[in-house]
Order: structure tokens, then sequence, then C-alpha cells
């Protein structure tokens, strides 16, 4: 990988870059189309797909929970008021994406849509490298990928940039030993980076660009291009609370969104993203909506945690039963462990194992009348599932997520349960295996984009809250 990313180094400090000049008018509420990202999982068998979901979703945990400073390879916004529509498309293997324009003159790049990080990136060069990324209808030698030549405002950033240290903190300042103290147009280029995901990995260099949308532009935006990756054929844009986000770096005000219920197949339909950079104090509430407050982790910011939403999960309830979650399960410790944050790149909700076992016993115990199905369950990963052949009528519990400040969140019954036949369902929240060790750090609950399914989704960035309400997404 060091030679890799060298040589790649070396061909792209070749770029010429010039200075951004451009200007921003009055945007107007706009959609941008975009083609879907082509890739469908391999099998047709639901038992497979559900199974590889929850495995995805399970690593997905494993990394947000293990959550380590993004690593560096050794060796003014406009704030006009306005409203930015994208569409946001679902994928069989569990994400939604985006479209983006990057450049001078723009070019157009699928980016999976990510509140639980930070940095936006994109393949970039000829020369870009995915490892493990064969997956059917792709070919890793045709991946899209930004070019940075082809851009007149694209340049490298700089090891003194302020921007370096967003993704480094301030002692990236030790990498620049070849810069002069006194020196301000030190050319020495902030230091390559190396991000790991749930499934995969990438690594690249930073860039300053320029990000283009209908009637608005965003000069000197700090972008990733990743020249090699392992298992991510599609760029991450990331809308976490580090100042490397989108929301962050647009100034935005809010942003909401709606998913499109999945059926594992890879639906050109899309629904939209909405990108609010008004400005102002407005405490205003969308009608119809419920709101919690967002927290940050008690560890501070600059915590590997920092980026996360953390919202004020209360209670769980099944049926009519509320479930009894420790506390320490609920909210974060001194420690920053515990707690739910809201997390669009993972697909099944993740509950650690002490807060699963007592939601699926309560299911079990509400369900005593229908017989468990151990097979299904070993060849989907998931548990309890329930053979229902031979019933007239099947009840069902309730799965209700109230939030501190009353707000409820009353789940669709296929935003938890999974009818993999007729007969045959199955509950759809992960958790750590039982053989091996706990996964007993950082937040206990990730809220899964399954689990956000045909509700209208709203990140009220101004006054920290976070807000849903049930719609059919279209």
């Amino acid at each position: 990988m060091t030679r890799s990313c060298l040589l790649l180094l070396h061909c792209l400090l070749l770029i010429s870059a010039s200075a951004t000049a451009t200007t921003a008018t009055r945007s107007t509420t706009i959609t941008i189309p975009l083609s879907p990202f082509p890739t469908k999982h391999p099998s047709s068998d639901p038992y497979e797909i559900l199974n590889s979901l929850a495995i995805s979703s399970l690593s997905r945990a494993h990394h947000l929970k293990t959550k380590t400073k993004t690593k560096t390879h050794k060796n003014n916004n406009d704030n006009s008021s306005s409203l930015l529509k994208t569409p946001l498309f679902s994928h069989s293997y569990g994400g939604y994406s985006v479209s983006l324009s990057f450049g001078t003159p723009p070019q157009t790049i699928s980016f999976v849509f990510d509140t639980g990080s930070s940095l936006v990136w994109f393949p970039c060069t000829s020369r870009y490298q995915c490892s493990g990324c064969s997956f059917p209808n792709v070919d890793p030698n045709e991946i899209p990928t930004y070019m940075p030549k082809l851009s007149s405002s694209s340049k490298l950033l700089g090891c003194k940039s302020p921007k370096c240290s967003w993704i480094f903190g301030p002692e990236v300042q030790s990498h620049c030993q070849d810069c002069d103290p006194n020196n301000h147009t030190c050319t020495q280029t902030c230091p390559p980076y190396i991000i790991q995901y749930g499934l995969g990995s990438t690594a690249g260099l930073l860039l300053s660009e320029t990000i283009d949308f209908p009637h608005k532009t965003v000069p000197n935006f700090l972008v990733g291009c990743s020249i090699i990756s392992s298992r991510q054929p599609a760029g991450i844009v990331g809308f976490g609370r580090s100042p490397a986000s989108l929301p962050a770096q647009m100034g935005l005000k809010k942003f909401s969104y709606c998913l499109l219920s999945r059926r594992f197949d890879d639906t050109p339909a899309s629904s939209n993203l909405v990108l609010d950079t008004g400005s102002g104090t407005d405490d205003t509430k969308t009608p119809g909506v419920s709101y919690t407050p967002i927290y940050k982790n008690p560890v501070g910011s600059n915590s590997a945690f920092g980026e996360y939403y953390y919202v004020g999960l209360r209670k769980i309830t099944v049926g009519t039963k509320h479930v009894k979650v420790p506390y320490k399960y609920l909210v974060p410790g001194s420690d920053g462990n515990g707690g739910t944050i809201v997390d669009s790149g993972s697909t099944f909700t993740f509950m650690e194992r002490p807060v699963f076992e007592v939601v699926a016993e309560e299911f079990i115990k509400q369900m005593g009348n229908y017989s468990r199905d151990t097979d299904v369950e070993k060849q989907s990963g998931l548990k309890p599932c329930f053979n229902l052949s031979g019933e007239k009528s099947v009840s069902i519990p309730e799965l209700i997520l109230q939030f501190k400040g009353g707000a409820k969140m009353e789940l669709p019954l296929e935003n938890y349960f999974a009818f993999l036949s007729k007969s045959v369902i199955c509950l759809i929240l992960a958790t750590d295996k039982e053989a091996g060790p706990l996964l007993s750090g950082g937040p206990a609950i990730i809220l899964g984009n399954f689990q956000q399914q045909n509700f209208y989704i709203e990140f009220d960035l101004a006054n920290q809250r976070f807000g849903f309400a049930k719609q059919t997404c279209k």
C-alpha cells in the first residue's frame, strides 16, 4: 500500500492547481438527478441476503464502537437561505447513495450517504485500486473515478492548512518537518489518510476543491482523493459532526431525508435528501414532527465518538410491555460508553447483547403461541424467527422507541420483522454473536437505516434536535 500511495502521490503532485474564483447566487429548491449505483447482492436467496446484511451490520457496529481517530500514512461558506434537494437511492447491500458534483468543470460522482462518519471522499485518479470490490455488475477497473487533473479548482491541501488538522488533529504539525515555520508558502502537502470502515478501508490524499450544486457553488471544500481502498467501490459523503463533514463545511442549518422502503433490489426510484443552508436562529419546528435533543458524547468532541449524533432513547416498548433496559446502556457514561446514536450507514439497528436479549425475550414471550424456526435462524443469522404456517390469524406486538421529551417512534411492522416467506418471519435487529467477546465499548444502541425507512428524518443542527414523523417516502 505504501509504494502505491507514494507513486500516486508523485503523480498528483503534477496536478496544475489554480486559485478558485467562484460566485454563488441565491439558490432555490432543486433536485439533482442520478443513476443508482450498480451493485446487487449475488444471491436471490432471502436467507443469504439477510445473513449478509446482518453480518455487515455487526461489522459496522464493531467499527463504530471501537472507532479510532483517522490515521496518517507514515513516511468562507456561502450561507444564503436556500434548500438543496438531492435524490437518495437504496441499494440491495443496505446503503443509500447520493450524487454530488465537484470541480471546475464539475464531475459527478455517486456517494454512499453516511451520518456516522465525516470525511467526504471519492475514488480518485485512473490508477484507483480497490481490493475486494468484485461485486456483481461492478468491474473494479471501471469504477467511476474523479480526475483532479481535469479540474482547474483542484489543489492538494497543504500541511500547514488548518483543514489538515481537521482530519489529523494539531499533532499533524509534526509531519511538516520540511516547512520553515516562518514560510507561509510552504508547499509540503497534508499527509495521506487511512480510514477504516465496517467492512473495508480507504487511503488517499486531501484536496481543496469546489462542490457544485445548481445555482450554488462552495469553494475550498475539503475532500478526500482516495487512491486505494478495500471493499469500498463508491465514495462516501460524511454527514457526521466533525468539521470535515458536508454539513459542517457548508454551514447547514439542518438536513432531512426520507428513506425508501428497501425490497433488497436496486430500484431506480429515489427520495430526496434536503439540505437547508439558511442562516439565523429560527427555532420553528416542522409541523407533525416529534423532536428529541441531540447530544454530544460526554468525553468530548475530540474523542473518536465525537462525530456521532447521540439521542436520548429512554424506553423500549414491546406490545404493551415496557422492557427494562439497564440505564447504563441508555446514557453514555463518563468513559463515553453507552447511549444511542443515529447512523444511516448501518443497515439493521444494533443493540448490545444485554439490551437485545431483553427485547428479543419479550417478543418470544408475547409470541409464545407460534413455533420458533431455529433452522431459519441459523441460515439468516437473525433471531427469533417464527413459523406461522397453519395460523388463521397472527398477532405481532408493536415495537416502540421512546426518546427524551416524549417523542415516540412507533415502527411499522416491516421495519422490525422480515417476512422471508408466507409463513416465516424474523426479528431484524442485530447483536453480537453468542460466541466470542462482547462488543461492550462505544454506543450501546445504533439506530440503523432499516428502522428509519418510511420516516421523515430531520437533523436540526441549529437547534440541536433530532426529529421524525411517519411518512410514505417517494
